[in-house]
C-alpha cells in the first residue's frame, strides 16, 4: 500500500515530471470476421470495430478528466491480419489496410496495429501475401501500423524473413519519400513478439487473447529522473543498489496508476481487463527522456562507457517494480530507447556519443532494440536485412523480445537531420557501414538454429 507521503509524491509526478498513461489500448480478435470474400470480410471488420470500439474515446477521456491522469493516445489492436489473409493476393489486402485506416479514424483512435504476420518458422500463403502488401498499404494509411516477427527462442531466427524484410523496409521507405520515409515508423520486426503490448507500432492482439481486452502502456522517464536527482540531491549514502530501490519504488507508484484508470476502463466499456505495460516511453521534450537519466547517474551522455550496465540496472528495477505493484504486468515493461523519440538520446547522437555500433549493445539489456533509428537512404536492402539479423539474434539468445524500427531516410546521409513531428521526435541520421558482400551473407537463406537451452520443458 502506498502511504500518505506517497500518494502526494504521485501527485507531484502528475504535476511536474511528466507522468501519463501514454497509451489505452483495446485488444480486439478478428477471427470471428474470416471471409473468403473480400467485401464481406471487410464489412465484418469494420462492423466489428465500431460496435466494441465505438465508446473507447469517450470513455478513456471521462476517466482521465476523473483523475487529472492525461491519457495520451487510444489505440486498437486486432489479431494478426495474415491469419484472415489466404484467400487473398496483396493487392487485395490494400482493401483490408484501408478499411482498418477508416473504422480506426471514424472511432476517433490515433493508431490500429495488427496488420502483422508471425513468420519465425516460415511462411504461409497470407503471411506472404500480407508482406508484400506492406510497403503500400503503410504510406496509402495514416493510422495502420504492421510488425513481422522473424525469429522466436523457442524457433530460431527465419533469415529469408530478415532478408525479405530488409527489401520491405527499404520499399516501405520509398513508398513515402515525400514524407522522409515516414510509413517505415509504422513498420516492426520483431524476435519473440509479445501477444498483449500496447504500444505501437508493433502492438497487436494474439491468438491467445481474449475476445476483446483493455491494456494500458503507462510512460514515466521524466519521474524516474526526477526521483533519482532527488536521491542524490538528499545527501544520504548512495550505491547501485540503493539507487536501484529508488527506481523500483518509482516504477511500483507509476504501475499503479496506470492499473487504476485501466481496470476503471475495462470495467465501464464492459470488457476484461489485460495487462499493464510499464515502460520508460519517452517523449521528445526536456524532462521525459530515457538519456536524460544517464547524465544523472553522472555519465556524460548516453553511450559512454558504462551506459549498457546503467540500462541493465534501469530495466531490472521498473520489471521488478511493476512486477511487485501488479500481477498484470506484461507487454514489453522496461525501458525503451528509440533515437528521434528521446531528447536525450538523440542529442547523444548528435554529438557523436552513440553510434549504430554501441547502441545494438544497448539493446541487449533494455525493453525492445533499434527503435526509430534513421539511417542513410542509400543503404543496401541487405545490409538492413543483415542489421535485422544481428537485432534478432540478441533476443533469441538472451530470450527476450528485441525488434529493429529502421527508418533508411530517402535522399538522406549520415549527419542530416529529419523531423518527424509529434512523438515521433527529430533524428540524426546515423552512419552505417554499407558492405556489399552482405548481399551473398544474407542469400545464404534458411534459419538460425534455437540455442539448444530453449528446448527445455
Amino acid at each position: 500500500m502506498l502511504t500518505d507521503r506517497e500518494v502526494v509524491a504521485t501527485l507531484e509526478m502528475l504535476k511536474n515530471e511528466h507522468l501519463d498513461v501514454r497509451t489505452i489500448t483495446l485488444g480486439l480478435s478478428l477471427m470471428d470476421c474470416a471471409s473468403d470474400d473480400l467485401a464481406r470480410l471487410t464489412a465484418k471488420i469494420s462492423k466489428k470495430i465500431r460496435a466494441t470500439a465505438g465508446n473507447l474515446v469517450r470513455v478513456c477521456d471521462g476517466v482521465a478528466e476523473k483523475y487529472g491522469i492525461p491519457v495520451v493516445n487510444k489505440r486498437i489492436a486486432v489479431s494478426p491480419i495474415s491469419a484472415l489473409a489466404g484467400p487473398f493476393g496483396s493487392s487485395e489486402l490494400i482493401g483490408v489496410a484501408k478499411a482498418l485506416d477508416r473504422a480506426a479514424a471514424e472511432a476517433g483512435v490515433d493508431f490500429v496495429g495488427g496488420y502483422s504476420a508471425l513468420v519465425e518458422k516460415g511462411f504461409s500463403k497470407g503471411d506472404s501475401a500480407l508482406i508484400a502488401s506492406i510497403p503500400e498499404a503503410l504510406s496509402e494509411t495514416a493510422r495502420v501500423c504492421s510488425s513481422v516477427n522473424v525469429a522466436s527462442s523457442r524457433d530460431g531466427i527465419n533469415m529469408d524473413a530478415c532478408a525479405l524484410m530488409g527489401k520491405v523496409v527499404k520499399e516501405t521507405a520509398e513508398a513515402s519519400k515525400d514524407f522522409d520515409g515516414l510509413a517505415c515508423a509504422k513498420l516492426v520486426v520483431f524476435a519473440n513478439i509479445p501477444p498483449d503490448m500496447p504500444f505501437m507500432a508493433g502492438a497487436y492482439s494474439g491468438l491467445g487473447e481474449p475476445d476483446a481486452v483493455i491494456n494500458v502502456g503507462v510512460s514515466g522517464p521524466g519521474v524516474v529522473k526526477k526521483a533519482v536527482d532527488r536521491a542524490f540531491a538528499s545527501g544520504a549514502p548512495l550505491g547501485f543498489g540503493e539507487l536501484s530501490e529508488t527506481i523500483k519504488r518509482t516504477a511500483y507508484k507509476v504501475t499503479r496508476v496506470g492499473e487504476i484508470l485501466g481496470r476503471e476502463v475495462a470495467g465501464l466499456l464492459g470488457i476484461p481487463f489485460g495487462v499493464v505495460d510499464l515502460s520508460l516511453a519517452p517523449a521528445p521534450q526536456v524532462g521525459d527522456s530515457v538519456g536524460e537519466i544517464f547524465t544523472s547517474f553522472g555519465l556524460k551522455a548516453i553511450g559512454a562507457p558504462g551506459s549498457t550496465a546503467l540500462l541493465a540496472l534501469i530495466n531490472d528495477a521498473v520489471k521488478k517494480g511493476g512486477a511487485f505493484a501488479s500481477g498484470h504486468v506484461g507487454g514489453l515493461s522496461g525501458a525503451f530507447i528509440p533515437v528521434s523519440e528521446d531528447l536525450g538520446i538523440g542529442d547523444a547522437v548528435k554529438a557523436g556519443h552513440l553510434g549504430i555500433e554501441k547502441l545494438e549493445a544497448l539493446t541487449s539489456v533494455c525493453s525492445v532494440g533499434l527503435d526509430m533509428v534513421s539511417i542513410p537512404g542509400d543503404t543496401r536492402a541487405a545490409t538492413i536485412a543483415a542489421i535485422i539479423a544481428d537485432e534478432m539474434a540478441i533476443g533469441v539468445i538472451n530470450h527476450k523480445t528485441t525488434a529493429c524500427r529502421l527508418i533508411p531516410v530517402p535522399g538522406k546521409k549520415a549527419g542530416d537531420t529529419v523531423s518527424y513531428g509529434g512523438l515521433l521526435g527529430f533524428a540524426t541520421v546515423m552512419e552505417v557501414k554499407d558492405h556489399p558482400e552482405a548481399e551473398a551473407f544474407m542469400a545464404l537463406g534458411g534459419r538460425v538454429p534455437a540455442p539448444v537451452h530453449s528446448l527445455r520443458n
